[in-house]
């Protein structure tokens, strides 16, 4: 049987397809909300259930939090493991949904057919492309070209507490020679990508501590010290005039976009106005002399993205608080190490706090960026596949944000992944009235049976 003739059944297939990927999403397998847990681990039955009646050695593996599921098929050939996550976000506020989010439809829009369920694009209708891919070559060829081990998680949309443990304690049984993960997205409506860098994300939460009770700021305004005029002040600070980060050795490591990686991405017209344009904005504000996309995909960050302090309820109040606290998260690039950065970043804070004023620090993860080896010939047999699906010659792209699993996959396993996602920017995946574009679930599918067949293939 010929790579035409899967396609075909791919093709033929497509609502049987698309009726079984409801069934998963009527699931609410919402993972952060333990009145849910028993739809979490129902979807993952689901899951395990289906990929053994494809031929599949299925199993579902307990964690302390959500199931793990694992299939594994042997075949000629390199061995790719798959990844994927079943479980999905919470649906609030549940007002702004037009219709139930686990009642999937297939709708007409102005753009095109769409599929409109919470999880449709995040990520259950993006992990059903490679199932189905999957199933139509062994309908077709009654065997799959090269050994495939599926990894599914439960918990990625919390943070995914039981995935590096899982991935100490049994990882040896998913090392494969190369990770395949669809969690991402297209360049364009017709422009499809390959993910070959990820930025890491580190958090920290400070909070400064002044007197030991807020105090009336007529009786103690002036001579006292106001936390929130401290905490200001160090985050006013982060960045200079030009928008670069200040915290002493934050761009240690950081290597310049390569000569290559820049030309392609010049070539993909990235129009900065409009991007920025959709959400009522005008002029970039990172570092001044980069492009929109190195700001984007290859330059670290430093973001300010809560602070809390003193009265904030209707009315007013004066009031100098005892304590004000502020969220900041750092987006990282390859050459930057998190650990090394966050005790940078809290020497920076406490050298700068006056007298009378102490500062505590809460973590809130620490992951390293990702950049993929895309000499592996892996890469170019899906920058082909991708290619025959979509209008757009597929580009070799960066993501702004984080994929941590990508980086665990390295750390722990020594494999690169190769990221290949189908979604669209305005998917809403954790808003309200999420979709997925029937084209996207579809072409998706036939692009993972190219990439299993020409990875077999070389």
């Amino acid at each position: 049987m010929s790579l035409d003739s899967i396609l075909a059944r791919i093709d033929a297939d497509q609502a049987a397809a698309l009726d079984r990927l409801f069934d998963l999403l009527r699931i609410p397998s919402i993972s952060t909300d333990p009145a849910h847990s028993g739809d979490v681990r129902r979807a993952a039955e689901w899951l395990r259930d289906d990929l053994a009646g494809m031929g599949f050695a299925a199993e579902l593996h307990d964690t302390p939090g959500h199931p793990m599921v694992v299939g594994h098929m042997d075949g000629p050939g390199p061995h790719v493991l798959f990844y994927g996550h079943y479980d999905v976000q919470p649906v609030d506020p549940l007002s702004l949904w037009h219709r139930d989010p686990f009642d999937p439809e297939l709708q007409e829009t102005p753009r095109g057919r769409v599929i409109r369920a919470r999880g449709a694009a995040d990520d259950k209708g993006q992990l059903m492309t490679f199932l189905e891919a999957c199933r139509a070559t062994l309908a077709e060829t009654g065997a799959l070209p090269c050994k495939v081990t599926v990894f599914l998680e439960g918990e990625e949309e919390s943070g995914s507490p039981s995935l590096v443990p899982y991935l100490q304690e049994r990882g040896a049984a998913l090392k494969a020679d190369l990770a395949l993960i669809c969690d991402t997205g297209l360049f364009s409506d017709s422009v499809p990508a390959i993910v070959t860098q990820l930025r890491g994300l580190l958090g920290e939460e400070i909070t400064i501590t002044g007197p030991r009770i807020d105090l009336h700021s007529g009786m103690y305004g002036g001579i006292a010290m106001n936390p929130i005029r401290v905490l200001t002040k160090i985050l006013a600070g982060l960045h200079d005039e030009t928008g670069r980060v200040q915290v002493p050795g934050f761009y240690d490591g950081v290597e310049e976009l390569s000569p290559e990686l820049a030309a392609q991405w010049a070539g993909l017209g990235f129009d900065e106005g409009a991007f920025l344009g959709e959400v009522g904005l005008s002029v970039p504000a990172g570092e001044q002399g980069r492009t929109g996309l190195e700001m984007l995909w290859s330059r670290p960050t430093a973001e300010v993205n809560g602070i809390t302090g003193g009265y904030t309820g209707a009315g007013f109040k004066t009031v100098l608080p005892a304590q004000a606290s502020a969220k900041v998260s750092f987006r990282l690039v390859a050459g930057q190490d998190p650990v090394r950065l966050r005790d940078s970043f809290r020497a920076w804070v406490e050298a700068q706090l006056p007298p009378d004023c102490s500062v505590a620090f809460a973590p809130h993860g620490a992951a390293p960026a990702s950049r993929m080896d895309i000499s592996h010939p892996a890469f170019e047999v899906a920058r082909q596949a991708l290619s025959a699906e979509w209008p757009g010659e597929a580009a070799f792209i960066g993501g702004g944000g984080s994929i941590p699993v990508a980086g665990y996959f390295k750390e722990i396993l020594g494999m690169d992944s190769l990221l290949a996602g189908f979604g669209k920017d305005d998917d809403a995946i954790h808003s309200p009235n999420e979709k997925y574009d029937l084209s996207s679930f579809h072409h998706g599918t036939r692009a993972w049976a190219r990439i299993l067949t020409g990875i077999a293939a070389r």
